[in-house]
């Protein structure tokens, strides 16, 4: 007989009698009495009343009967915490029994009871059965470490489980791996500030091992825990993905979506020339089509993750289209998926059968359905030009069959198709003015009235037609209301004679009669610019629409990018970071792909830069666009820095000293206070430099005609260059050069307009550099710029940015952001912009720190034929703050001791030995001294430019 008989009886003075038999000495007695104690609380009886009678019970070798009990046990520990005491010595004896199922159970249950005063005789047990021998009993005691840690975290850092913990992923069991991991990631999630799971290449290939031997979900454990992984570079990631991918053709789909993300964030660092990201491509799509023959509950979530995949590479499944056309049976919301996913695959090789699919939905019975179907085939024709002509008789034939949603839903994306490709399709009109009468949604009403503004000139009737809205004005939505002014005017700035009485009327029923606000103010506008300046009114009513774009619907790049790392999760189900739905204390980390690596076209890590490029090439390495893309959407938005950029100390640089710290300990370039001696340049230095020059140095010099700005003081300015040629920027064409002047760094750009249209909304940004480098203000350029204008920037510059060495030190990509698209380019910054106003050291302690500077750290160098003599050079350096501490004859030749210091607090120190050659020219030595070597190189080439130009 089953068990089911412990819940039928409805006994009354069942307590007592439960209690007679929890106390029998027969031991079937004793385990039907339990069972029917665990029946009445499985209901909702209160039987804690038996509780130190059912302890009474634990002493037992019955493995069932002990269960029932630990089951009693977790759920009434809560309610009575004293009691609950009593069972403590159960545990720690049950936790040696040579049983290991029982020593399992005991720290199971150890783990569910959440009353505080026991936690700490648990301790004790936990640590010996995380050194079991048996792995069974090692497996739940690292879960268990989770458990206790969310009761009480001090205790279990300070008992050393979670050292304990990370030394089981090393464990010869896969499935204690795959739970220590499952536990180290829980404990992880609640404090992501803590580096737990700090994984390495040695971690990463036990993980990988244990992976093909656990259970399923110890699998996906294992999986999401690579996920967090970022592999040092593009080797380490192809090695992982070719581990992980056999687990793409498991049948629990969950193992498969978590490959899935595992796969999509490492093929990040793929370069796109490798066969293996191919190969990749192919093996990604076969699993994801499997998934659409399960449930429809599973095949949702699926579509879900596979509408973000195709988002961020559509080329996985642009040959798989077939697999996304909708079954007769499919629920809506299924459908609906499918056909969003359609559209995102569509191109020109497929629009013929997408078309003929949309076109037998768009007579399907499920209005909400064929909607969505009619709003696909306008965009489709938005995204595929070629099938515009297709697309707009398609929507033609279906407004012939007069189904109301249908005619409106189609007048809807007419519009649409109308703004993309204007001057082309304006035949169908007539045939969409018939259909007026029928049009009763606001959006479908809207978008019928726009065409008829928008073409009046080529409708005959527009001021009728317009005029039959005008009757019900106040009926109408503010969306209608908006758009019947507003095509009203533009009527009136095309037919001024005719329809006066119409304008007025409706500026009348927008200014005096309405309450909407956006109404009203709309209608002033109009009012006060046809009333003051028809001629600007018309430039703006009737000025050049922008195309609109093929994708409106598309997530934001970044947010796409961080929405990759959770596929799998609820996240990816509902298109949101967990941080918008996830409520209470636990921290949500902000995940995002890993950056491209250099042989993927981007130098986001520093061991991973191109190496060696010549300093007059430019890069090639360009950000990718999930780096800098997502931010410059949000660009522009905090309020300008003023002021000159300040200098980064040593200090403010902490961890980030790329360059392995200047003189900043010797020379105390610390803020006062911190206990350093403060060391201040002598005010000397701060004069604008040039004003301290000999006369000897000439007229040319006081003006400082050879930088071409004219400005009476300041360093060497190059003169403009082409950075970003018109044919790479859709017509953009940026030159520019770098300027210091008076302390303030300055990126002097020039900016053409050799496209046919106009471009606006220009905003700049930085990758990470060197020096930290970043725009102090953003990029203002004031009116929109017209085909075939230049216009002048200086965009000012501060060194508080992001700094990541790059290989040269002195190489600066930027990405420049229009209306048109974002372009990438990368430039080499002269390191003289970077030498700052207080840079001339003390005599002694000149002496001091060349000592101090070991001698392997010294550069020689060669100047050959330089036109000035030692006055004009230690004059000519001066003025790019390179200050000139002493100066001797020695047989004949001159020596100049210099000192330079950049912004970042590094010093570099000069001995520049002047030899007379031919009477015109002379020969130059120069020596460098710095703690940072790498910059010696890019200091020689300042000098050079310095002196020969």
């Amino acid at each position: 007989m089953t068990d089911s008989k412990y819940f039928t009886t409805t006994k009354k003075g069942e307590i007592f009698e439960l209690k007679a038999e929890l106390n029998s000495d027969k031991k079937e007695k004793k385990k039907e009495a339990v069972k029917k104690v665990i029946a009445s609380m499985t209901v909702g009886k209160d039987v804690s009343a038996l509780f130190p009678d059912v302890v009474n019970c634990m002493q037992t070798d019955n493995l069932e009967l002990k269960k029932l009990v630990y089951l009693y046990l977790m759920n009434y520990a809560k309610s009575q915490p004293d009691m609950a005491i009593m069972a403590v010595n159960t545990f720690v004896k049950d936790c040696e029994d040579p049983n290991p199922l029982i020593r399992a159970l005991a720290v199971r249950t150890m783990g569910c009871i959440r009353v505080d005063k026991i936690t700490e005789y648990l301790c004790e047990p936990l640590r010996k059965c995380l050194k079991d021998e048996d792995p069974y009993v090692r497996k739940t005691a690292a879960v268990c470490v989770a458990k206790l840690h969310d009761i009480n975290a001090q205790l279990v850092e300070d008992q050393g489980f979670l050292d304990t913990l990370k030394d089981l992923i090393s464990d010869s069991n896969p499935m204690v791996v795959a739970n220590a991991v499952a536990a180290l990631s829980e404990i992880a999630e609640s404090h992501p500030s803590s580096n737990l799971l700090d994984l390495n290449p040695q971690s990463i290939n036990k993980l990988l091992t244990a992976l093909n031997e656990c259970t399923e979900w110890g699998q996906i454990f294992i999986l999401d825990c690579l996920a967090n992984y970022t592999p040092k570079d593009d080797r380490e990631a192809q090695s992982i993905c070719e581990r992980v991918t056999p687990r793409l053709s498991h049948a629990n789909s969950a193992v498969v979506l978590s490959a899935v993300k595992v796969l999509m964030k490492f093929m990040e660092m793929l370069s796109k020339d490798l066969d293996y990201y191919g190969t990749l491509l192919k093996k990604l799509a076969p699993p994801l089509v499997t998934l659409l023959s399960a449930e429809p509950e599973l095949q949702y979530v699926a579509l879900r993750n596979i509408n973000l995949i195709v988002q961020k590479r559509p080329e996985v499944l642009k040959h798989e289209m077939k697999v996304f056309f909708v079954k007769y049976n499919d629920p809506i919301y299924v459908k609906l998926e499918k056909l969003d996913i359609m559209i995102r695959l569509a191109s020109q090789a497929n629009i013929a059968q997408v078309l003929a699919e949309l076109k037998e939905y768009a007579t399907e019975v499920d209005v909400d359905f064929v909607r969505k179907a009619v709003r696909a085939i306008g965009r489709c024709a938005i995204k595929v030009e070629q099938s515009a002509e297709r697309c707009v008789s398609t929507l033609l034939d279906l407004i012939q069959t007069k189904v109301n949603y249908v005619v409106q839903e189609a007048i809807v994306v007419i519009k649409d198709i109308f703004r993309k490709y204007p001057n082309k399709y304006e035949s169908v009109i007539a045939t969409l003015c018939e259909n007026l009468d029928s049009l009763d949604e606001p959006e479908a009403r809207a978008a019928m009235i726009w065409i008829v503004g928008e073409y009046a000139e080529r409708i005959d009737n527009a001021d009728e037609l317009l005029e039959s809205f005008l009757e019900g004005f106040h009926d109408e939505s503010t969306q209608v209301q908006l758009q019947l002014l507003t095509a009203i005017v533009k009527l009136f700035l095309k037919k001024p004679t005719e329809t006066q009485e119409l304008v007025q009327q409706v500026l009348s029923l927008a200014t005096q009669d309405s309450d909407n606000p956006d109404l009203r103010d709309r209608g002033y506008i109009y009012w006060r610019l046809l009333s003051t300046d028809p001629v600007a009114a018309k430039e703006v009513v009737l000025a050049e629409k922008p195309l609109i774009s093929e994708e409106t619907d598309l997530i934001e790049p970044t947010l796409l990018d961080e929405l990759i790392c959770y596929i799998g999760t609820l996240a990816s189900v509902y298109h949101k970071p967990p941080s918008a739905f996830v409520e209470g204390g636990r921290g949500v980390v902000h995940k995002s792909l890993p950056p491209r690596t250099a042989s993927s076209e981007s130098t986001e890590s520093p061991e991973t830069a191109p190496a060696g490029a010549p300093p007059g090439e430019q890069l090639d390495a360009i950000p990718t666009q999930g780096d800098l893309l997502g931010d410059l959407l949000n660009l522009d938005l905090g309020p300008p820095v003023t002021g000159p950029p300040l200098a980064t100390s040593a200090v403010q640089m902490g961890a980030v000293d790329l360059l392995g710290g200047g003189l900043d300990s010797l020379m105390g370039d610390e803020p006062e206070g911190i206990g350093a001696p403060s060391f201040v340049a002598p005010p000397a230095a701060a004069v604008p430099a040039n004003l301290g020059a000999p006369m000897g140095s000439g007229l040319s010099d006081l003006f400082d005609l050879t930088t071409g700005v004219g400005t009476l003081s300041g360093s060497y300015v190059a003169p403009k260059a082409v950075w970003l040629p018109a044919m790479k920027a859709k017509g953009l064409e940026i030159s520019g050069t770098f300027a210091r002047q008076a302390g303030s760094i300055s990126m002097d750009l020039q900016l053409t307009n050799k496209a046919l249209q106009v471009m606006t909304d220009f905003a700049i940004q930085f990758n990470r550099n060197s020096f930290g480098l970043a725009p102090a203000a953003p990029l203002q350029v004031h009116a929109p710029l017209s085909p075939t204008q230049t216009v002048e920037i200086s965009l000012p510059l501060s060194t508080a940015g992001s700094v990541m060495k790059t290989e040269p030190l002195n190489s600066l990509q930027v990405a420049v952001k229009n209306n048109i698209d974002v372009f990438y380019f990368s430039t080499l910054y002269p390191l003289h912009i970077l030498f700052v106003e207080d840079g001339k050291m003390d005599r002694q302690m000149f002496l001091a720190t060349w000592k101090d500077i070991p001698n392997e750290n010294e550069a020689q160098f060669q100047i050959r034929d330089c036109p000035l003599n030692a006055e004009a050079v230690s004059s000519r350096l001066q003025s790019s703050n390179i200050f000139t501490v002493a100066r001797r004859n020695v047989e004949g030749q001159d020596m100049l001791y210099q000192s330079l210091k950049l912004t970042n607090g590094i010093w570099v120190l000069a001995e520049l030995r002047i030899q007379p050659g031919n009477p015109s020219f002379t020969d130059l030595e120069l020596s460098l001294k710095c703690r940072a070597p790498e910059v010696s190189q890019h200091v020689y080439q300042a000098y050079e430019t310095i002196l020969k130009n």
